[in-house]
């Protein structure tokens, strides 16, 4: 059930703004309002996380399907999911402000929210730098400047940490599995590959347009990944697949790894501890990799 609802929210979140044009949306500067918000409703999981992360879940009066973190956003009700919107029960809710994702609800729903009078803002999370950033708008929004400063800071400095620690790290080949079948990855513009790169490891798809493009076994088998990953729950084996040719340098290396999905698949500060977890997995990786070489 827990995978289930991970690929739910991770692909009607990642790709249904591949769905639809893209138009331009607010990016995340600091945002300057006559009167904070006190009524806000998310359109997506990983937005209720950050307006409790800047101190602001008290303001939070409505939530997108798929929220689960943290508890407290549990009790708050739901008004749709990415691509549907209760309106009766937004109604309701009398929100002053609703905050959408940039690269995830789709335009027309936006559009349709702010025609019948809603105010809405994009927040934009698609790379590592923009959660800092994102942190920063919604604290402005809400009336919570100097906890939003506290917690951005506190997220790019684990970051920062990170990033030395691993400076020096031997390079490994990475494939980043998003779904098995058809097979999803993602390019060098999301922030899981970003996270790769900061722990020393190369996103064999990182050059690829879209930020979550489909490729072939073909594709995959051809650039010879020295690790697999994927997120999911540690008791099913996405990966297991990959096992049909053991020539691949992964299976070789016995480096199939899965990641926890409820870290790695938000855009939160807690990106943080998914790179801790990252960063640990490519070091064993490579000393996966140094063991192999030596045997053969």
């Amino acid at each position: 059930m827990r995978r289930g609802r991970y690929l739910c929210c991770f692909f009607g979140l990642l790709f249904c703004g591949a769905c639809e044009p893209q138009q331009p949306v607010d990016s995340n500067p600091t945002t300057t309002i006559a009167a904070p918000a006190s009524r806000v409703v998310t359109l997506a999981p990983h937005l209720a996380e950050l307006i409790f992360a800047v101190g602001a879940g008290d303001t939070l009066v409505g939530v997108s399907a798929y929220t689960d973190y943290p508890e407290r956003a549990l009790s708050l009700p739901v008004v749709g999911d990415a691509f549907l919107v209760d309106q009766e029960q937004l109604a309701l809710l009398r929100p002053d402000l609703l905050l959408a994702w940039a690269s995830g609800t789709p335009q027309h729903v936006v559009d349709q929210l702010r025609a019948v009078g809603y105010r809405v803002e994009s927040i934009r999370t698609r790379g590592l730098d923009d959660v800092g950033l994102a942190l920063e708008k919604i604290g402005a929004l809400t009336g919570h400047v100097a906890s939003a400063d506290i917690a951005a800071t506190a997220y790019r400095g684990a970051l920062h940490a990170l990033a030395e620690k691993h400076a020096a790290a031997p390079a490994i080949r990475v494939f980043y599995q998003v779904s098995q079948q058809p097979i999803y990855t993602i390019n060098g513009d999301h922030y899981v590959s970003q996270l790769i790169e900061l722990c020393g490891g190369h996103n064999i798809f990182a050059e690829l347009s879209e930020l979550a493009p489909l490729v072939s076994e073909e594709a995959v088998l051809e650039r010879d990944p020295e690790i697999l990953l994927a997120a999911a729950d540690a008791s099913q084996d996405a990966l297991a697949n990959w096992q049909r040719w053991p020539g691949l340098a992964a299976n070789r290396y016995r480096n199939h790894w899965l990641l926890p999905a409820a870290e790695i698949g938000r855009a939160s500060p807690r990106l943080s501890s998914a790179g801790e977890v990252l960063c640990g997995v490519l070091e064993q990786a490579r000393d996966n990799r140094q063991s192999a070489l030596q045997q053969s």
